[in-house]
């Protein structure tokens, strides 16, 4: 059928996600998007629009994908607040661990770039990070945590959290992320149980 798209969406934004996530939206140049998604430029834009624009695609798509995994994850913070965390912390982890995606964070590596890129792009990735400190400072109230704790360690375990993604990309090994992950949990135990 005459202007039907003879391409799976899903699998292009995929592939030019993997694009921005391992080379940064300024080291990404439309012919590397063609060669990836197997788009020429004019699918591309007719798809996607600008580089902006699918670039936000993959943000969007990316933030939902580890979201959803991230909520899951603090699903049950009521009942085990420290389970919780390190279970959030288990899909930075598995997703660092995982072959099949570059090193590192999208989100993480787009707020770094943030001051190059343009101000809708820089404005999500701000907004992603928003959405994580607000996961969990939602998991440390459920969590009953002290109220004057529960924005400290949402601030602290959303940084932490990014700087697992940042030292990834440095080669550091999974034993001393996990070293990280715990000096966070153990300060986190003190504050939970600790709590009148």
């Amino acid at each position: 059928m005459a202007g039907k798209k003879q391409f799976d969406v899903d699998i292009a934004l995929d592939a030019a996600m993997v694009q921005f996530w391992r080379a940064g939206y300024a080291d990404t140049s439309l012919d590397d998007l063609s060669r990836t998604t197997g788009l020429n430029r004019s699918s591309l834009y007719s798809s996607f629009g600008d580089k902006d624009s699918l670039y936000l695609r993959c943000l969007d798509r990316y933030a939902a994908r580890y979201g959803t995994r991230y909520d899951q994850a603090l699903s049950h913070a009521s009942e085990e607040p420290l389970q919780a965390v390190r279970a959030f912390f288990e899909v930075t982890l598995q997703r660092i661990a995982d072959p099949d995606v570059p090193d590192g964070c999208l989100i993480a590596q787009t707020a770094m770039a943030a001051p190059a890129l343009s101000p809708t792009i820089a404005t999500r990735a701000i907004e992603a990070l928003g959405f994580q400190h607000a996961r969990l400072r939602t998991a440390l109230h459920a969590a009953r945590l002290a109220e004057r704790d529960v924005e400290d360690f949402a601030v602290h375990l959303t940084a932490v959290n990014q700087s697992l993604a940042v030292m990834s990309r440095t080669r550091v090994s999974q034993e001393q992320l996990r070293t990280v992950i715990g000096i966070s949990v153990s300060a986190l135990s003190r504050a939970v149980h600790g709590r009148s």
